[in-house]
C-alpha cells in the first residue's frame, strides 16, 4: 500500500465515483475492472473534450493499480492530454480515494495512460483538428 497523500491541487477532477457492493468481488474487494471502466470513463470525456467527436479506446499503454479502493471511498479522477497524433490521442488519467467519503486520508490508487482515436458518423478514424484555447 502506499502513504497516504492529497488530491492534486488547482486541479478538478474529471469525474467522482463511489464504489458499491456490486463492485466487489468474492473477497470483499471492489474489483480492478472497476476500477479501469472508471479511468476509461474518465479518459474519454477528457478526449471527447478536446477533440469534439465521438473516440473509442485503441490502446492502453499502461494501468497500474497502486492502492486499494474501498467501499464508501470517494474515487476521484484527474485526467490531461499528453499527444495528439493525426487521429488520435492520448490521455494520462490518476485516480486518488478518500477513505471514507471526504475524510483527510487519500491515497493514489491509480495511474494510467490510455490512446483514443477519433471517429466519424461511420466509425472511421477522423482528422483531429488544431483548435486554439482548448480547456
Amino acid at each position: 500500500m502506499n502513504t497516504p497523500t492529497r488530491l492534486p491541487e488547482n486541479r478538478q477532477p474529471t469525474i467522482r465515483v463511489l464504489p458499491m457492493p456490486a463492485d466487489t468481488n468474492a473477497a470483499g474487494d471492489v474489483f480492478g475492472g472497476w476500477l479501469m471502466s472508471q479511468v476509461d470513463i474518465a479518459g474519454s470525456i477528457e478526449a471527447h473534450r478536446y477533440v469534439q467527436a465521438r473516440v473509442v479506446t485503441i490502446a492502453v499503454q499502461e494501468f497500474l493499480f497502486l492502492s486499494p479502493v474501498f467501499i464508501g471511498d470517494l474515487v476521484s479522477l484527474y485526467t490531461e492530454i499528453v499527444h495528439v497524433g493525426n487521429t488520435s490521442l492520448r490521455v494520462r488519467i490518476e485516480g486518488y480515494a478518500q477513505r471514507q467519503r471526504g475524510s483527510e486520508e487519500t491515497h493514489k490508487v491509480t495511474e494510467a495512460q490510455i490512446t483514443y482515436v477519433a471517429i466519424d458518423e461511420n466509425r472511421r478514424p477522423c482528422t483531429i483538428k488544431p483548435v486554439m484555447n482548448k480547456a
